[in-house]
């Protein structure tokens, strides 16, 4: 029995022992598996993609913003950002066509990579291909500006135009090479020149602007007189222009008054010849009437002598002739004397029927 029960206790101390074991080594199992899958997770940041790497050859996918699981140790992965960036380029050397070296304290360059050739440029220049493309170029393209430039040039005239020439520089560059970089703007400080220099140029600044606030006041001078002169141009012109209009009022007031006068003479004239009118009017009618008046007379005597001399003509009778005849005899005081007496008056005595012819016949002697 002793012999068993040793037996026993040591198959039991045996079996937990294994189990020991196999518990150790679930728990380290299990603790290198959450270690593994904790190192293996990882965020991609938004506006960057994730680009890896195994064994050190690149993989040929990119991962979008958010979580994403790689194995640890064996899988690198680096985030490269699409999106604007801005890249300082700091302290850059640059001697200019006359020798004097100058420094560029920073230049800030403004770009952008496409998120499709992300991988190709990464492939081609690495996650820092700013460097290359960026920094190295900025130093290039300013040292070769500077050295075709004059100090005068570089700082002063020719500074305003360093940012445009440097970007399309940059851009033709990137371009030929296909790298996606995209450069969107860049800004140059001015650059630091030796103290001596800087001192001339204040100085040379300080003549300009006592220089330019003696040509403003000269110009203020002159747009003075300018300006007094154009006033008693003006003043001349508006003078002018108003004895013009008085003048012109003045034709028109004596214009207007002689076409009054005129019209007032031919109203008058006017009024005249219809008075003369009206007045031979009523003289043609008073003549008219004179002369209807005349003929009305004229035939009124004439009816009335017509009308006497049907009454003659009823009275011419040898009865009433005869008797006319004494009556003018007895009323004659004269004598007749001859021997022809008697004979005269022998046919009206004789009743002859020829006493009207006698008669007339003397009428007409």
């Amino acid at each position: 029995k002793p012999d068993k029960n040793k037996t026993f206790k040591n198959i039991k101390n045996t079996i937990m022992a294994v189990a020991k074991i196999l518990g150790l080594t679930v728990v380290i199992v299990l603790f290198l598996s959450g270690f593994i899958v904790f190192s293996g997770i990882h965020a991609v940041p938004e506006g960057h993609v994730g680009v890896y790497w195994f064994g050190g050859a690149i993989i040929d996918k990119i991962a979008n913003p958010g979580f994403h699981f790689v194995w640890p140790f064996v899988t690198r992965v680096e985030y490269v950002q699409y999106t604007l960036q801005t890249d300082v380029v700091n302290d850059i050397p640059c001697g200019t066509a006359g020798g004097t070296l100058i420094y560029f304290d920073n230049i800030e360059v403004v770009n952008v990579l496409a998120k499709d050739h992300v991988l190709d440029t990464v492939k081609k220049y690495g996650v820092d291909y700013d460097k290359t493309w960026i920094f190295n170029k900025v130093h290039h393209e300013i040292n070769q500006f500077c050295s075709g430039h004059t100090l005068q040039e570089v700082y002063i005239s020719q500074f305003d135009t360093l940012d445009e020439s440097l970007a399309t520089a940059l851009q033709k560059d990137c371009d030929s090479w296909d790298t996606g970089i995209s450069i969107v703007a860049i800004r140059v400080t001015k650059p630091r020149v030796p103290k001596a220099v800087k001192n001339n140029y204040e100085r040379v600044e300080e003549e300009k602007t006592s220089l330019m606030v003696a040509s403003q006041a000269q110009l203020v001078t002159q747009k003075e007189e300018e300006t007094k002169r154009m006033q008693s141009k003006i003043r001349a012109e508006m003078e002018a222009e108003v004895s013009i209009i008085n003048a012109r009022k003045e034709a028109n007031v004596a214009e207007i008054e002689a076409q009054r006068k005129f019209n007032v003479s031919r109203i008058e004239m006017q009024q005249q010849i219809k008075e003369q009118e009206a007045q031979a009017t009523m003289e043609l009618i008073q003549n008219e009437m004179h002369v209807a008046k005349q003929k009305a007379l004229a035939e009124a005597n004439r009816f009335q002598l017509e009308n006497e001399a049907e009454g003659l003509k009823a009275k011419l009778t040898p009865a009433f002739l005869q008797y006319t005849l004494f009556q003018s005899l007895s009323n004659n005081t004269k004598i007749y004397f001859g021997e022809n007496i008697p004979s005269m008056f022998l046919p009206f005595l004789s009743g002859n029927n020829d006493l009207e012819q006698i008669f007339n016949e003397n009428q007409t002697n």
